[in-house]
């Protein structure tokens, strides 16, 4: 199968108050796997059927003696912050259910195994079909990528705003968001996610996300809120629209992040240049210029200007009405970020969080 790889920096420092006790949640239920089963499920954890490798985990296809195809995340190695992740992972997905959320079937603990099982997704993620091995199919057309968009806008703002305690991602990217067989968008990687206590609306932590994703005011002052993801999907949708990566290097070292380089184009009105060629104009140009302007609200740099995802899934499900207004508003929001590409002493700061996920 193919594999996706990717490189995650451990962070020595995060704390978080969940101990590795699955079973905490009254929630839901899920099954306690055994090891044998999952060996029988994975063909002994077979490297054929390894779908990617990450920094803590493998992760594997498998298909139950009952035929069921899951999802199988296996620690590498025991750590205490591996089984940290593992911990956060467990209570999160153990309290939720959204059908655009990776749903967990249950895990495995015994020895020195930590192991998540959940739905496979046979489409992969998102990443695969924009810039990944997938993205030569072109399988992604306009009403599809439309389709993924509001699904894992839905996603998001059930965790904002309807789970018990709320919950901030922390790390939305096209690598997590995955697709199934009908192509319906999942968020899945909860590893650094956090609960938000009742009352608190931001909170001051170490960064942890994907390079290129990670709001200014998180990067810079470690102050997250849920506003930081609305800032991730912002990006999310660029690339969407756009098939473009996070962030990509020019000549002399240089580097220009997905925002500074739709701003101009934003700026200038041309919407037609930030579509990916491979849809040859096969789009809906309302459509079009209304995820533009939703991506750059949710880009501002100042986070009480963005939207919250209650109203992003509104104007991405109902809103192709685009007033003379908010045009205005969104091209000065890129004149100013305009020529603000950064070098390698800026604000790229892999210490600060996860280099981007490679193919």
């Amino acid at each position: 199968m193919l594999k996706n790889y990717c490189c995650c920096i451990p962070d020595d420092q995060e704390k978080q108050n969940i101990k590795a006790q699955p079973g905490r949640s009254k929630d839901y239920s899920w099954k306690n796997y055994t090891l044998k089963e999952l060996v029988y499920a994975t063909n002994n954890f077979h490297n054929d059927n390894k779908i990617r490798e990450c920094y803590y985990e493998n992760v594997y296809w498998g298909r139950t003696c009952e035929g069921l195809e899951i999802s199988v995340q296996r620690l590498k190695a025991m750590s205490s912050l591996a089984e940290m992740k593992f911990a956060v992972q467990v209570e999160i997905l153990g309290r939720v259910r959204h059908r655009n959320l990776i749903f967990l079937r249950g895990f495995c603990i015994g020895g020195d195994e930590r192991i998540i099982v959940s739905d496979y997704m046979p489409n992969q993620s998102l990443i695969a079909h924009l810039y990944g091995q997938l993205a030569s199919d072109c399988l992604l057309d306009w009403p599809r990528r439309i389709s993924i968009a509001i699904g894992a806008a839905e996603g998001i703002s059930y965790l904002h705003h309807e789970a018990n305690p709320q919950i901030i991602h922390r790390n939305i990217s096209a690598s997590n968001v995955l697709l199934d067989s009908e192509f319906q968008a999942k968020v899945a990687d909860f590893g650094v996610a956090k609960f938000v206590p009742e009352g608190v609306t931001h909170l001051t932590t170490r960064v942890k996300g994907t390079l290129g994703y990670i709001a200014p005011e998180y990067a810079m002052w470690g102050k997250v809120s849920k506003s930081c993801d609305v800032y991730s999907f912002g990006i999310l949708l660029l690339e969407i629209i756009s098939a473009r990566k996070p962030i990509e290097k020019l000549p002399g070292g240089v580097k220009r992040d997905i925002v500074q380089w739709a701003s101009p184009l934003v700026q200038k009105g041309a919407y037609e240049l930030l579509v990916d060629p491979r849809l040859k104009g096969k789009y809906d140009c309302t459509q079009l210029k209304s995820l533009v302007i939703i991506a750059m609200r949710c880009t501002d740099s100042d986070p009480e200007n963005r939207p919250s995802m209650i109203d992003v899934v509104a104007l991405l499900k109902g809103g192709n009405v685009v007033t003379r207004e908010d045009i205005t508003v969104v091209r000065n929001m890129a004149d100013g970020n305009e020529d603000e590409e950064f070098g390698e002493d800026g604000s790229d700061d892999t210490d600060l969080a996860p280099k981007l996920k490679k193919e």
